[in-house]
């Protein structure tokens, strides 16, 4: 039972995405740089998002984003790249440095924990150390020692530092050699939250205000100061250092600046962790502190990239507000962040171009069957290709199906004279939603079940280690392609709540929607469980296929009694 709890919560896991921003040691020569950024386009499942090459700093910032393993290859292949092409002893820049690779942090983006990205981050810093021979000090979250957290430590004295820093107890490196490489000097890997860069517009053109309401929000705050807080001689401690009054948000960095080009003050903000303090807590606070000032914000503006949930978690905290549903499409509860928060006043915001999960779907587009036409859809169905087949339709069932659920969550919350109730009915919206982004993901994911079987299958099977590998890789690929419908059963089922809250307390003019969406969700339920059986006969571990069947037809009892239950309270509502 355990073990096939795991695999559904498995499969209905989104992808995981990671981002990775390595500074190498060359911002003047671009045939080095471009060299360095081949390696990383070179590998598949990895996006290379920017470029910034500076010739003062003599130093090029690259971001890179995709999927956790892919990533890290791309970073090792970039940093090898950069160890063969860059000379340490020979290099001059503004920028405080120590090797060829100088950084290379790991950052968390979607569906991946910060405890899964120290490990990816450890794992490369270990294979940088012993496959190139470099030093690799761990920094950040990555970090084995709290001396180590802070980048600025682990660099400090720079290159020209490193020749005795690396032979001492204290700053021997945590993976390479002890000994200093001339060539390439010494990288220290990391992993750190996202960090967003922000910047608020005021209808001020005083650098002044702005710079006041910077200290008002940023973490580090403003000097304290004797009598007047703004002329006032500054207090400091035993140290001697400023007593600083911290700002009202965590994990924030501002301060006030003039922008010629559209002549406004801007509050520019560097947000180190949006778990912590989000975009939207952000933009909010600034409205706050402006209006004490007597200053109000007109917009914002977002630099660089941003992933995909601080922008929904926006849009959803701005439709809370309007006492709206959040049960709805992605795209439109962007749209309300976008102009709650003003993202689109100086620049035109894509959507497609800023939010990282987007950028990576576009080199996907007319590929995935979800990219289709609802006719292209059935077009691709019909035709002599053997997928997609019926675990996609089952997927796509219960899409369907939950997404009626959901249709009438979202008119119960907007109903006239329901106004009390509309968190209730949100709440049901989004639970809903839930259900059908899962689902609709499994509607490509049962095609590639299908094609992993057929790759296994064309294995070579020459030798008997061959016939070994090949045998193994089809029962991998035939355990995948049971756990994605079985995925699919228990979703459609457990859908099904939605459907029967709405049947029993939704907008009574659509009930039989809600009655629809349970026929459709036990239809996937149903043809589902078809494929897990027939897939099944595959498996060569009887044991297994034995608790598949005997949980699936658990969930077609529960699913064909709950349908009944549904059916029967839609019935009765419309015979009245």
């Amino acid at each position: 039972m355990i073990i096939i709890t795991q695999l559904v919560t498995i499969m209905s896991k989104q992808q995981q995405l990671i981002e990775c921003v390595p500074n190498f040691s060359e911002g003047r020569d671009m045939r080095i740089i471009d060299q360095i950024t081949a390696e990383i386009k070179g590998v598949e499942g990895v996006r290379l998002i920017d470029v910034d090459p500076g010739a003062a700093t003599n130093r090029t910032v690259v971001t890179m984003v995709g999927t956790p393993d892919e990533v890290c290859e791309a970073a090792f292949r970039a940093v090898r790249k950069a160890a063969e092409l860059i000379d340490m002893s020979k290099h001059h820049g503004a920028h405080p440095r120590f090797g060829a690779t100088d950084v290379c942090p790991l950052v968390p983006v979607a569906n991946i924990t910060m405890e899964e990205t120290v490990e990816l981050a450890r794992k490369l810093a270990k294979r940088i150390g012993e496959e190139l021979g470099i030093s690799v000090y761990c920094y950040e979250n990555a970090a084995f020692t709290p001396q180590r957290r802070n980048l600025a430590a682990c660099r400090a004295g720079e290159y020209e530092a490193l020749p005795n820093r690396v032979t001492t107890q204290e700053w021997k490196p945590d993976f390479g050699p002890a000994a200093f490489n001339a060539k390439s000097g010494a990288t220290a890997v990391g992993a750190r939250n996202f960090l967003v860069a922000y910047n608020v517009n005021l209808n001020t053109t005083s650098t002044r205000r702005a710079n006041a309401i910077a200290f008002d929000i940023r973490e580090k705050g403003r000097p304290k100061r004797e009598g007047n807080p703004v002329t006032g001689k500054k207090v400091l401690d035993e140290k001697g250092k400023p007593v600083m009054i911290p700002g009202s948000l965590k994990a924030c960095k501002a301060i006030g600046w003039y922008i010629e080009e559209f002549g406004i003050a801007q509050v520019s903000i560097n947000l180190t962790d949006i778990s912590i303090t989000p975009l939207h807590v952000a933009f909010e606070e600034c409205v706050k502190k402006a209006d004490a000032r007597g200053v109000r914000v007109t917009g914002s503006e977002l630099v660089g990239v941003v992933p995909l949930k601080a922008m929904l978690d926006a849009g959803r905290y701005f439709l809370a507000k309007q006492e709206r549903s959040a049960g709805i499409a992605d795209e439109e509860i962007i749209k309300i962040a976008v102009k709650s928060m003003g993202l689109d006043e100086l620049y035109p915001f894509d959507p497609r171009k800023k939010i990282i999960e987007y950028i990576l779907e576009d080199e996907k587009v007319g590929k995935r069957l979800i990219d289709k036409t609802l006719e292209g859809f059935i077009e691709e169905t019909a035709s002599e290709s053997p997928a997609p087949g019926g675990g996609s339709i089952s997927a796509a069932m219960g899409a369907m199906g939950v997404a009626l659920g959901t249709m009438v969550a979202n008119l119960s919350a907007h109903k006239p004279g329901w106004d009390d109730r509309w968190k209730e009915f949100a709440d049901w919206a989004e639970k809903g939603k839930g259900y059908q982004d899962r689902l609709t993901h499994l509607i490509d994911e049962d095609t590639n079940a299908f094609n992993r079987i057929m790759d296994a299958l064309g294995l070579p099977k020459g030798s008997d280690a061959e016939k070994n590998a090949r045998h193994e890789a089809i029962q991998a690929a035939t355990l995948y392609a049971i756990e994605v419908p079985f995925s699919v059963m228990k979703l459609c089922h457990e859908s099904m709540v939605v459907m029967r809250a709405m049947a029993e307390h939704g907008n009574p003019n659509s009930v039989t929607d809600a009655g629809v969406g349970a026929l459709a969700a036990l239809a996937g339920v149903k043809g589902a469980f078809l494929n897990v059986k027939i897939n099944a006969a595959g498996l060569d571990d009887k044991a297994k296929v034995a608790e598949f069947i005997a949980q699936g037809n658990e969930i077609l009892a529960k699913a064909t009694k709950l349908e009944a239950e549904i059916l029967a309270i839609v019935e009765g509502k419309i015979s009245k």
